[in-house]
């Protein structure tokens, strides 16, 4: 099992193309659900210092918090990719 988990909202499609990313790269990781309300995002917030979604963390390679779409996309290509 990886140790990528990514913080999402249902709906979201910024985590949508996050989840696409680690479908086309066939990546295991684990879904975290968090709430609608930015005010009871305790759990995102402490993870990446922010509370929108996406968030990935990938223990495995030292990331704690990673927001933004894009870079999260960048990232994963160029650590899990046909060229990494």
């Amino acid at each position: 099992m990886s140790n990528i988990v990514l913080y999402e909202l249902e709906g979201c499609p910024y985590c949508a193309k996050v989840k696409q990313k680690l479908a086309d790269l066939d990546l295991e990781y684990e879904s975290r659900m968090v709430p609608r309300s930015h005010a009871e995002r305790e759990e995102v917030e402490a993870v990446s210092g922010q509370t929108g979604v996406p968030v990935l963390v990938d223990e495995d390679h030292g990331v704690e918090g990673m927001s933004e779409s894009d870079d999260i996309v960048a990232y994963l290509e160029e650590t899990y990719g046909e060229a990494a």
